[in-house]
């Protein structure tokens, strides 16, 4: 499982002109699954972004994780973090699961930040054509590989 976390002073989503998500200060996250990836992964990974201090605290330290601001995360599906461009110029997407796979990951992981972060959590849906907008903060960003924990 791959995310890209995004510390943004807004974001949203649209799909077909409609806003679906929308949040202030908090967390954009960007979520490739993968084939290997499992319900550990969403425990692990849905952990690490809640807790991840990349918020400044009163001494303008990175010391606050989302949780502690009382900030907000819009996730966002995307499996293109999954590419692989090692042959050629077009990228290949066969590291990422196929949506009988990656749809139940995708909802645990929604339930888990839902569990965390109670009334903070906006989503995409899951396979759209989504426009996502973001004024990130910083900025701050940060990738995490769940098969690259140690």
């Amino acid at each position: 499982m791959k995310a890209v976390i995004q510390r943004v002073s807004e974001a949203s989503v649209k799909i077909d002109g409609t806003l679906k998500g929308e949040i202030g200060r908090g967390l954009l996250v960007l979520l490739g699954i993968g084939h290997a990836d499992t319900l550990e992964d969403v425990e692990w990974l849905g952990k690490k972004i809640c807790q991840l201090r990349i918020f400044n605290d009163i001494e303008d330290k990175m010391n606050l994780s989302v949780q502690d601001i009382t900030g907000e995360i819009l996730l966002i599906s995307q499996f293109t973090l999954h590419a692989s461009t090692k042959k050629g110029n077009r990228p290949a997407f066969t590291e990422a699961a196929p949506p009988i796979v990656a749809v139940p990951l995708y909802e645990a992981m929604i339930q888990l930040l839902q569990q965390e972060l109670p009334q903070r959590l906006q989503t995409g849906s899951f396979g759209a054509d989504m426009k996502v907008s973001l004024l990130n903060d910083g900025p701050v960003t940060i990738l995490i590989d769940t098969q690259n924990k140690n």
